[in-house]
């Protein structure tokens, strides 16, 4: 049998077709995270961030993590050392929701530790809301595992 144009025709539309309805069905099948649930509630609230996070700067001082085995030690800057903080650490994972880890804290020395995951590799985001009295600071630090 021989193809005359309108059949190479039909084959190349009937081609398309098919890798148009094989590209809508992969795209179905992919997983996103939302950053956060309830985005919008949040980004109005978003000045409160800023906010806490000038206050952290003035306050002075640097943030500092290590790795020790299977847990993180979070070393808050000096100024928290003297009185008691509580607050809530948040280590976020862009690509998986499933590996966030959240960690609420009470300390008075300053210090404080989180039990990581035990397969731990990539980006992550360290978000600190800390209180203490009665002054909301907020720290964002990167760490790489």
């Amino acid at each position: 049998m021989k193809f005359n144009w309108g059949y190479k025709i039909l084959l190349v539309y009937g081609l398309f077709v098919a890798g148009i309805m094989f590209l809508v069905y992969k795209s179905n099948q992919q997983k996103f995270d939302l950053v956060q649930k309830d985005y919008y509630a949040d980004e109005l609230k978003y000045q409160n961030v800023i906010n806490a996070s000038q206050k952290a700067k003035d306050l002075g001082g640097e943030l500092k993590t290590i790795k020790k085995g299977g847990h993180l030690i979070v070393e808050l800057p000096a100024g928290f050392h003297q009185a008691t903080a509580k607050g809530t650490a948040h280590l976020y994972y862009a690509a998986d929701e499933k590996k966030d880890i959240t960690k609420e804290f009470v300390t008075t020395a300053g210090e404080f530790d989180m039990e990581l995951l035990t397969m731990m590799s990539g980006a992550y985001t360290l978000k600190l809301n800390v209180e203490m009295n009665g002054e909301q600071y907020y720290y964002e630090q990167k760490i790489f595992f």
